[in-house]
């Protein structure tokens, strides 16, 4: 775990940027520079995008993780990655054309509440296939064990890039029309540029010589379609049915709300980069005990650093909005709803990827779509009722019973398990740094007030931490740093 977590810091390091990056232009740009309606448009696209993305990628970058340790000689690997190149043209070609028949169609039922929607279909069709190659290239690169330059791609590039266009608008070098368009061409040169670096690790070789085990990739890649829909369901469904029922604002509101929590699913998601292959090693090579042991320690990890997160931005939210624009106020709800599912998410460690690459994995997916199916009806209840709010509440309560039963799963299945005393330790710690803090407030500016209260939180944490080793991964590296500094 030691090796998992020094490799996963890089990824942490510019995983954290591109939140800076994004940061920036969620709470600040997209708020100042372009109206509330044009900002709740980025978010339905993008959000449309992302749900349409598993389905064009047809599973291949869960399969190309899951089956290319298996095989070992390089005649099977190039035909096995020539295939995975080929598997997701055959749901892109037939959709591309049905959007193209039917595009009037589409954009009447998508903008049936908001018009403005109704001529962003292409927009939304060309960025969810360019989502689903990257990923594809993305997961190229991982086998590889090559995750920082992807990562780099995935977390900053873009978020750079649109920085520089929203400024662009600013200073109206461009209208905002062209901006929409030049959303697309983001996304299709950040997949580009990574089939290059894909390519330059390992380049394809045509091959109509496909793997032995055809049928076994192309079922899993089917099945694992639901799975990828169902995540994507449960953190993007909410926009897209905020869209349908009630403003476009509040798309734009919600979004800016969803943002700050997401940053606390940060780790997970640099780390998972690097457990996500090793999880599949170890279960190929049927290594359980090594399997246990990563199981306990990544859910260990994730859930101190993601915690420290969690707490420092419910404890700093009351100043950080004041930072805001005054129409994004007041997303406090959807904050610690949103915020506690992804601590929750991350309290699993690398649950995900055991049940993805474990032969398991076709019963959790079902699983996960009667839970999709779930989150969408939660959406269309709670949102006419309560807003925006209730579309935190909805995912909140999907994502709970989800990670519940996948946790419960893999311990009725597997007889493995991500708890330990070390677990309730980081729980009361977390716990009893909120009451000492809760009240604490300073009476500066907030950016003043937000890095003090954010110090003095995070000092007190690490301590404890280190005093009484909790975790030997963090004590370690925190050991490491105090003598490079002392």
């Amino acid at each position: 775990m030691g090796v998992v977590f020094k490799q996963s810091f890089s990824n942490l390091i510019i995983t954290y940027i591109g939140f800076a990056i994004g940061a920036v232009n969620t709470l600040f740009l997209y708020a100042r520079f372009l109206t509330d309606t044009y900002y709740g448009l980025v978010g339905v696209i993008l959000a449309t995008s992302a749900i349409l993305m598993p389905l064009l990628a047809l599973g291949v970058p869960n399969t190309l993780i899951k089956f290319y340790s298996a095989y070992t000689d390089e005649r099977s690997k190039d035909g096995f990655l020539f295939l995975m190149l080929l598997l997701p043209l055959a749901f892109i070609v037939p959709l591309g054309l049905f959007s193209y028949l039917a595009n009037e169609a589409i954009g009447s039922f998508i903008g049936q509440k908001n018009a403005i929607v109704e001529d962003y279909v292409w927009h939304i069709f060309l960025i969810a296939m360019a989502m689903a190659y990257f990923e594809i290239f993305y997961s190229w690169s991982r086998i590889h064990m090559r995750s920082v330059f992807g990562n780099f791609m995935k977390e900053i590039f873009g978020r750079l890039v649109i920085f520089l266009l929203l400024f662009a608008v600013h200073f109206n070098y461009i209208s905002v029309i062209t901006f929409m368009h030049a959303l697309v061409g983001v996304y299709l040169l950040r997949t580009l540029i990574m089939k290059f670096y894909a390519f330059s690790l390992r380049m394809p070789k045509p091959s109509l010589l496909f793997p032995s085990n055809f049928s076994s990739i192309l079922t899993y890649s089917l099945l694992i379609i639901l799975g990828g829909s169902t995540a994507v369901v449960l953190l993007e469904v909410d926009k897209f049915m905020i869209n349908q029922f009630i403003e476009i604002e509040k798309v734009a509101y919600y979004t800016v709300a969803v943002f700050i929590a997401t940053v606390i699913a940060v780790p997970s998601r640099a780390m998972h980069q690097i457990t996500y292959p090793m999880t599949a090693s170890l279960l190929n090579n049927k290594d359980h005990a090594g399997l246990a042991v990563l199981y306990r320690k990544s859910s260990l990890t994730l859930f101190i650093v993601s915690g420290l997160i969690f707490i420092l931005v419910l404890l700093n939210l009351g100043d950080l909005y004041l930072l805001l624009p005054e129409n994004y106020r007041g997303g406090f709800y959807i904050v610690l709803l949103i915020g506690l599912a992804r601590v929750f998410d991350a309290l699993l460690g690398n649950n995900n990827a055991i049940l993805y690459n474990s032969d398991h994995y076709r019963a959790i997916l079902w699983l996960g779509v009667l839970l999709a199916v779930l989150t969408i009806i939660l959406n269309w209840v709670l949102i006419p009722i309560t807003g925006i709010t209730g579309a935190a509440l909805a995912t909140f309560l999907a994502v709970f019973l989800y990670n519940l039963l996948k946790l419960l799963y893999v311990r009725s299945r597997l007889g493995l398990q991500p708890f330990s005393r070390e677990t309730f330790k980081v729980f009361f710690l977390l716990a009893g740094v909120v009451l000492l803090f809760l009240y604490v407030q300073f009476p500066f500016h907030p950016v003043i007030n937000i890095a003090l209260k954010s110090l003095l939180i995070t000092l007190v944490y690490v301590g404890v931490l280190y005093r009484f080793r909790i975790s030997e991964d963090v004590y370690a590296l925190l050991s490491r740093y105090f003598k490079r500094i002392g």
